[in-house]
């Protein structure tokens, strides 16, 4: 390679692919990757982190750098995708282990977005003798980890509203076009691929009890990809409307989630002995309060939330600030004014920062960063 600014940008990117084969299985961890080379420049161990397996991505690639180059290994170079913890958690500081193998240089991708701990694992390895550069490859390692970094610093989920409409922006056709409970397709099947691979990358996917009555969605993360624990489903339900013979009751197994604000003690008895979770909340102007619904989310560990709601609570949603992403999924067709809008009264514009366009069979997916959990 030309220069060693080259070489930790090829190594952080093995780090980074590293990293994403720990897509659903880290969280409520950050998801990691760790590559390290010896002080002959040659990759002796790789790693990544798995929420079931305990050690850290550093943990992992040092033990296999040790076992393959033994002494070499000190002196040597990791590259690592997240700053190195310098906390006792359910395993000792990263610090530490990197410290003991004599590690002579750290490339860390992006500081630890916790403000408490930012830039301390990078503090500790500096006062200790090792050179560290940080914020090589920053965009595509912060991009990984967008949920952790909002969970860490508001203990709330990084919220991912994904919308598929049509070029005029409908979201459902006119009434009397569709049958009630049953599937209304605007986007391709390519696109639909791509909405379970979003899941995969959720810890839950919300939908409101309008889209339940209208289209009885699964709401499973069908991508065949791993993961460690259920996708948490969960509906926004005021009135508790849920169909006891939807698909959503019929498959729950404690991992759905309603919230509601009605006291209907039958309603919710009836959807607690089905294995459907119900959790009521203080009405705001008689809904469900979005801002608690987030907060709860929080604490049951949801690091990111993917919306597929319908026109009330997209707006709602958007509204409030509480939309960090969204991803919608355009088709080329127009359904007319008389279809269902995706989004209705906004009371101010919803300005898109930095676009990305992907092309999803005849779809294009429009996707945008609105709020930086990074920030």
């Amino acid at each position: 390679m030309s220069n060693a600014v080259d070489q930790d940008r090829y190594w952080m990117q093995r780090a980074l692919e590293l990293a994403r084969r720990g897509i659903g299985l880290c969280s409520p961890n950050p998801v990691v990757g760790c590559v390290i080379l010896d002080c002959n420049g040659q990759v002796c161990g790789e790693g990544w982190h798995e929420y079931e397996l305990r050690d850290h991505a550093e943990v992992v690639a040092l033990r296999e750098a040790v076992q393959h180059a033994g002494e070499r290994v000190r002196g040597g170079t990791a590259y690592v995708t997240l700053e190195p913890c310098n906390h006792t958690g359910r395993t000792p500081p990263c610090t530490q282990a990197l410290v003991q193998a004599g590690i002579g240089r750290v490339v860390a991708a992006t500081a630890d977005p916790n403000p408490t701990v930012a830039g301390g694992g990078c503090s500790v390895l500096r006062s200790s003798g090792i050179e560290v550069r940080h914020g090589v490859c920053e965009e595509e390692a912060r991009r990984l980890n967008e949920g952790f970094a909002r969970w860490s610093q508001s203990k709330r989920p990084f919220v991912l509203m994904k919308v598929a409409m049509s070029l005029d922006g409908r979201i459902g056709p006119p009434a009397g076009f569709h049958m009630a409970r049953a599937p209304f397709w605007i986007t391709s099947e390519a696109s639909r691929s791509a909405v379970q691979t979003l899941r995969w990358q959720a810890d839950a996917a919300m939908v409101g009890v309008d889209t339940v009555v209208a289209d009885d969605p699964l709401l499973t993360d069908r991508s065949g990809f791993r993961r460690r624990r259920p996708l948490l489903r969960v509906v926004l339900d005021s009135a508790l409307r849920m169909p006891l013979d939807s698909k959503l009751v019929a498959t729950a197994a404690n991992d759905v989630l309603v919230f509601t604000v009605s006291k209907d003690e039958a309603r919710v008895r009836a959807l607690t002995e089905r294995g459907v979770r119900v959790e009521v909340l203080p009405a705001e102007a008689g809904r469900v309060p979005l801002e608690r619904v987030l907060e709860r989310l929080g604490v049951e560990g949801v690091l990111t939330l993917l919306t597929e709601t319908g026109t009330r609570l997209n707006t709602a949603l958007l509204a409030a600030g509480l939309v960090d992403r969204v991803q919608l999924f355009v088709s080329p067709q127009i359904m007319g004014s008389d279809a269902v809008p995706a989004f209705r009264g906004m009371a101010s514009f919803a300005h898109l920062g930095e676009v990305e366009v992907e092309r999803f069979g005849e779809d294009l997916a429009v996707g945008s960063l609105l709020r930086d959990p990074w920030d």
